[in-house]
């Protein structure tokens, strides 16, 4: 682009030199040329943004099926999953003609300008030598330039579409490149230790017009736990969100102390901050590269058993072929639902965390399972604070305070037998839980301890 405009500046300027009046007569036809390729650049662009889009949604759904395909076979989804193949790369190969048949058009309509320009000078400078206001060698030489810039000209108007296309195709890159990166390293250094951690009066949505948390507040004393509850979309794990820093309360504050956790470096915030989901994440690799994952400084095998035998995962994790150093494959395949949420929990305890977040840690396990990783948490509770989401109630009520929340808003909170006395839909779920009991006989917090 650069040497081709260089080369049309250059040509441009012994042409007005040489006779202006025909260098006018040229020029006439660049407004041509640009009303022919702004509108098939424009186009270009807005078909290459729409293949961008569905080439993403291909993939992702092609990754999504490859990921289920346990699923998809036990539901005999194969046909199903083979016709929205076939429509996907339909939808491909049509933008594909589109794309195809506008670089088509592009090229020979602009060849064809630029033909007209020729034959027009022509016939002007023509006419002008047969006048004899124009010697013949003039209107060669003339032409000899006007040759010279059919090809910077052509190179131009090629590259307006391919500019556009290539506009379309990186536009979603561009979108995450102009995210702003968190700020990881200014802030305060503060120690959550023996600090109240207070949430007060925080305001939350994703989308402006679905609000998910509105007017919440509670409170965690240090060395306490603090449970919630509710209805599923209630904005429980958003909760847990805002305290990890991954998304900024719309209004309210969220304190450590007296200090608004969003003034504290957050780095150090969330080194702080231990999170043991329902889904136990576990990356590919060894059992030791997930242990240390994240955690600066090198640890020993008798500090990692440590941990493994604190959470009750270190006879299995002796019995496997290579110890420590046992690859556990893609999202831990090679470890059961208990196994990975052992290794979370190990993984927490190296952490030492002043403050722990259980998000329903036990949701998806077996009887034997949760009874071994409840055992493994209240070790990891112990001395800490502790936030617990949990619809299985029999795991919280014997929390310091239980926060009911619905619709995005606390309704309720005190002490499991509080509740049960005060709050009509925590009693539902405790009577629906709990075999519907007579409400003298409802379990309380003393005795299923």
């Amino acid at each position: 682009m650069v040497t081709s405009l260089l080369q049309l500046v250059g040509a441009i300027l012994l042409m007005v030199l040489m006779d202006w009046k025909m260098t006018l007569l040229m020029i006439i036809v660049v407004p041509v040329v640009v009303l022919i390729a702004l509108p098939i650049g424009t186009r270009s662009r807005n078909i290459a943004i729409s293949r961008q889009d569905e080439l993403a949604n291909f993939s992702g759904e092609a990754n999504e099926v490859i990921s289920e395909t346990r699923l998809m076979k036990s539901s005999t989804a194969e046909n199903v999953e083979r016709e929205s193949g076939h429509q996907k790369v339909d939808h491909l190969y049509y933008f594909g003609i589109k794309e195809a048949v506008y670089d088509s058009i592009a090229g020979p309509l602009m060849t064809m300008a630029m033909m007209g320009m020729f034959v027009g000078v022509l016939a002007y400078g023509a006419n002008r030598v047969a006048n004899g206001t124009m010697t013949m060698g003039t209107m060669f030489s003339f032409l000899m330039y006007l040759v010279q810039l059919m090809g910077p000209f052509t190179t131009l108007g090629q590259f307006i579409p391919s500019l556009a296309k290539a506009s379309g195709s990186t536009n979603r890159i561009q979108n995450l490149l102009d995210v702003v990166e968190e700020d990881r390293t200014t802030g305060k250094t503060i120690d959550a230790h023996g600090q109240v951690l207070s949430v007060d009066d925080v305001d939350f949505a994703y989308n402006p017009d679905e609000p998910i948390l509105h007017d919440v507040s509670f409170q965690a004393e240090p060395n306490t736990v603090v449970a919630f509850a509710g209805p599923s979309g209630g904005g429980k794990s958003t909760i847990f969100s805002l305290l990890e820093r991954f998304y900024e309360p719309a209004s309210g504050s969220i304190k450590i102390g007296d200090i608004n956790i969003a003034n504290v470096n957050l780095t150090q915030w969330r080194q702080q901050i231990g999170l043991v989901g329902q889904d136990a994440a576990v990356l590919a690799g060894t059992i030791r590269y997930n242990l240390t994952y994240g955690l600066d400084g090198d640890f020993t095998d008798e500090q990692l058993w440590h941990v493994l035998d604190m959470a009750y995962a270190k006879d299995f994790v002796e019995k496997m072929s290579d110890g420590l150093n046992t690859q556990v494959g893609e999202r831990g395949v090679k470890l059961s639902g208990g196994q990975r949420q052992r290794i979370a929990i190990a993984r927490a305890f190296l952490r030492d965390p002043q403050i722990l977040m259980l998000d329903e840690a036990t949701a998806s396990l077996d009887a034997e399972s949760e009874m071994m990783v409840q055992k493994a948490l209240n070790k990891l509770m112990s001395n800490r604070t502790t936030l617990i989401i949990a619809h299985r109630l029999s795991t919280i009520v014997n929390a310091d305070q239980i926060y009911f929340i619905e619709n995005g808003t606390v309704s309720g909170h005190g002490t499991h037998d509080y509740l049960v006395e005060h709050h009509a839909l925590y009693r539902e779920y405790v009577e629906n839980q709990f075999g519907g009991e007579k409400k003298d006989e409802l379990p309380s917090g003393a005795e299923l301890a």
